[in-house]
């Protein structure tokens, strides 16, 4: 399989891996379960919720289900996988609309930006009229959610990295238009090229750190410098919860200290918090340097639909 196939499978599979524990904020309460069994794939549970700081809302998802995040993941695959993998701002804007709007065939919790994206888009009977950027100031992960196959379809493409990074910043700015947002995503998406460029782990890190400035270059770097794998420390140090600034550095320290794919999707739930919108960009970079287990994309609800878009774009063939 192509490198950018098991790009896009990776995030995705890394997503509904870690929905049942999404939103713990207690690493003690996360420990105690991962001592019953193993903690990915678990059915969503309001017993593992109770007693300890965390927010269950995915009651109406079962295990293998797409988070909010993943569903970002896979509507933008849909979207270029109808397009010959080229993004189109009016066409995925619609698409956006229709399926987290009103009437939408998505089922589960809204964020704050898909919420607010929604109602600044709804106003306009004709497409053609969408404001870009039609999204709100917010700094979290979901900005990095749509990522995996813009990337996939510019690599395979042969698209040079800055068409890739202004292409990035209209992704971004259709749900996050905010400069932290876009700064981040513009390092998630140089980190994912280079790894399908075949630069080595090491070397795609410091390309995505020198699209970075300011705090977050630093916290960047402070996170590959950890001299020990500690996924629970690195989320005490630099945040658990959904911002860029707190979610992306534990990603690099996950990726620095390089796992396997099974070790990096367990260390990041175990971490806690927002382990969903961490997991797109992590399992994205792990299923280009590692293998997804079949018998973990096997369990994955939207295999079929997801392994014909990939195919459709001409990324590989099923999954193998």
């Amino acid at each position: 399989m192509q490198a950018s196939a098991r790009l896009i499978y990776g995030a995705l599979v890394a997503d509904a891996a870690s929905l049942g524990l999404h939103w713990i904020y207690d690493p003690a309460r996360l420990a105690e379960i991962a001592e019953r069994g193993d903690v990915v794939f678990l059915e969503p549970d309001a017993a593992n919720y109770e007693g300890c700081k965390g927010s269950f809302v995915h009651e109406l998802k079962r295990a293998g289900a797409l988070s909010g995040y993943g569903e970002y993941c896979a509507l933008m695959l849909r979207h270029l996988a109808g397009r010959e993998g080229r993004f189109s701002r009016v066409g995925y804007q619609t698409l956006f609309r229709r399926y987290f709007g009103p009437g939408g065939a998505y089922v589960g919790y809204v964020d704050r930006p898909t919420r607010l994206t929604i109602q600044k888009l709804l106003p306009f009977e004709d497409p053609a009229s969408y404001p870009q950027p039609s999204g709100v100031k917010d700094d979290q992960l979901p900005a990095l959610a749509a990522l995996p196959a813009v990337v996939a379809c510019a690599h395979c493409q042969g698209r040079d990295r800055d068409a890739l990074l202004d292409e990035i910043e209209h992704v971004v700015r259709v749900t996050s238009d905010d400069a932290a947002a876009v700064q981040a995503a513009r390092v998630a998406g140089v980190v994912l090229f280079e790894l399908l460029a075949h630069t080595s782990l090491e070397g795609a890190l410091q390309c995505g750190i020198e699209q970075a400035s300011g705090a977050l270059a630093g916290r960047l770097l402070a996170a590959i410098s950890e001299p020990v794998f500690d996924a629970v420390a690195a989320a005490e140090r630099f945040g658990a919860a959904c911002h860029v600034e707190q979610g992306l550095p534990v990603i690099f320290h996950i990726l620095a200290n390089r796992p396997s794919y099974p070790e990096a999707v367990r260390a990041n739930i175990l971490a806690g918090g927002d382990s969903c919108g961490r997991s797109i960009m992590l399992g994205a970079a792990m299923g280009v340097i590692d293998v997804v287990p079949m018998s973990w994309a096997a369990k994955l609800q939207v295999i079929e639909e997801c392994s014909g878009w990939i195919a459709a774009l001409g990324l590989g063939d099923a999954l193998e």
